[in-house]
């Protein structure tokens, strides 16, 4: 029973930090129709940012919650201007272009982040800083520590915040409606560019906070990283139903047990055979995902 409980807070962590890489996939999809394959490169980035951060600022041992905040702050903020400013030198000039091309810009801005990356860091691992050893809230047969407790409560308050952000301000009244019918956004005034850019402005900030807590509890990063996080993320989002930002948080949570309990039960080697496994079974079944595609395709 103790190694069920161990694997059930393991794999709530990891699907908190999927979650909010997953939330970015769901956005950009459903305002722009592009499927990002950079994303997991921008949550790279976002963990070498805070790893910049904590070694500058000399964060080793501890409960080092400050350096921890600058760092994930740090980390999003290069992010989200990352995000903006590929958006505007890459997708906007194709927003009218044949989706094709978006997508093939996508790969080619992925592999221009990923391989920019490996030649500055010489493609060596880099060792987080041990900020987060703050002692336990469980021991024992269970092990909880306080940098778990306080990275998953930190994930849950940026994906409270961006649902706040989406339902309750006029931008993100104008996002949904731009997801559902871009012409008819236009034509209402909205500045169709501007919130592409705060879209892509907002995802990428959740990566680049992801990419941090995820150094932070992994302890170790590199600059390859963010393609098979960004894939697991992916399926998150095609399994909540792509567009659907609270089916998305769920599946991510959903994602980082699978993991978790495969890992634990079965081996860490069939970790991905199970997981895109499972999404193969559920578009199979349910092409919409486990909680319905919000997008709505307009002719």
């Amino acid at each position: 029973m103790s190694d069920f409980v161990q694997y059930l807070v393991n794999g709530l962590t990891i699907g908190a930090f999927l979650a909010l890489i997953a939330l970015g996939y769901s956005m950009i999809y459903g305002v722009v129709r592009l499927i990002n394959f950079a994303h997991g490169d921008v949550f790279m980035i976002g963990a070498f940012a805070g790893f910049g951060v904590l070694t500058t600022l000399g964060a080793t041992g501890g409960m080092a919650l400050p350096a921890v905040l600058a760092a994930v702050a740090a980390g999003a903020l290069a992010t989200g201007v990352l995000g903006a400013g590929v958006a505007r030198a890459a997708y906007l000039p194709l927003l009218a272009s044949p989706r094709l091309a978006m997508l093939i810009a996508a790969i080619g801005v992925s592999l221009a982040l990923e391989e920019g990356v490996k030649v500055l860091t010489h493609a060596r691992f880099k060792s987080y800083p041990n900020a987060l050893d703050g002692g336990q809230v469980m021991s024992g047969a269970v092990r909880v520590t306080y940098g778990q407790l306080a990275l998953v409560l930190l994930a849950v308050a940026l994906m409270a915040g961006l649902w706040l952000f989406v339902t309750r301000t006029v931008t993100g009244t104008a996002m949904r409606a731009l997801a559902m019918d871009r012409d008819a956004a236009r034509l209402q005034g909205i500045d169709v560019e501007r919130l592409v850019l705060a879209t892509f402005f907002a995802g990428s900030l959740l990566a680049g906070a992801a990419g941090v807590m995820y150094g932070l509890y992994y302890t170790q990063i590199s600059f390859g990283m963010g393609f098979l996080i960004g894939l697991r993320a992916f399926t998150a989002a095609v399994l909540g139903g792509i567009g659907n930002l609270p089916g998305t948080m769920a599946a991510g949570v959903c994602i980082g047990l699978v993991q978790s309990f495969s890992a634990g039960y079965v081996s860490s080697r069939w970790t991905d055979v199970i997981i895109f496994g499972l999404l193969i079974a559920v578009l199979a079944l349910r092409p919409t995902g486990l909680f319905g595609e919000r997008v709505v395709e307009r002719a």
